[in-house]
């Protein structure tokens, strides 16, 4: 009987090492925001307004979206202010926003030489007071593209937050 026991052990480690399995690597990115850091009480953030996409051929997008996809597609319109052309793509439960650059001193012309075939630019977030948000995020240390909020295409004020205090996405807030 203890030799059986003896085996079954000896069998029994061995068929447990085998199971072991590595544990995996946790990646971590740093932010400028301390877990402790919440959005202030008088500024909320609301919800997902559209995410923006840069195109080379603003046409072809747009052809793509509404005749391949069926997408409610939207018109060209012009916004010489932030040098873009945009087009919205109605989703339902949000928007796309097809951007492509008015000029060679477009800030989207200078994201298509790096990404040849175009491809996500910045997400947009609804808040429900610009300039609250601004002071706030200042006061926390996250960089502004702005010194004030500039009017977006919807017709209303924007900012946008450096990529490198928001986790590597550029981040535009619009005032809901």
């Amino acid at each position: 009987m203890a030799r059986l026991l003896r085996v079954t052990g000896a069998s029994a480690a061995g068929f447990f090492s085998r199971l072991q399995t590595p544990v995996p690597t946790v990646r971590t990115f740093s932010m400028s925001l301390t877990s402790n850091q919440v959005a202030s009480p008088v500024w909320n953030l609301g919800r997902l307004n559209h995410i923006a996409i840069a195109v080379q051929d603003l046409e072809k997008s747009k052809a793509f979206y509404k005749n391949v996809l069926g997408a409610q597609v939207g018109e060209m319109a012009s916004i010489p202010e932030h040098g873009v052309s945009v087009v919205f793509v109605n989703l339902g439960n949000t928007k796309m926003e097809l951007l492509h650059p008015l000029g060679n001193d477009s800030p989207i012309a200078g994201f298509l030489q790096k990404n040849k075939a175009g491809g996500m630019h910045h997400i947009c977030i609804e808040v429900d007071n610009i300039n609250a948000a601004m002071m706030d995020l200042k006061e926390k240390k996250i960089r502004i593209l702005s010194e004030e909020p500039k009017i977006g295409a919807h017709g209303k004020p924007v900012i946008f937050l450096h990529p490198n205090d928001c986790g590597g996405v550029l981040v535009e807030l619009e005032q809901a």
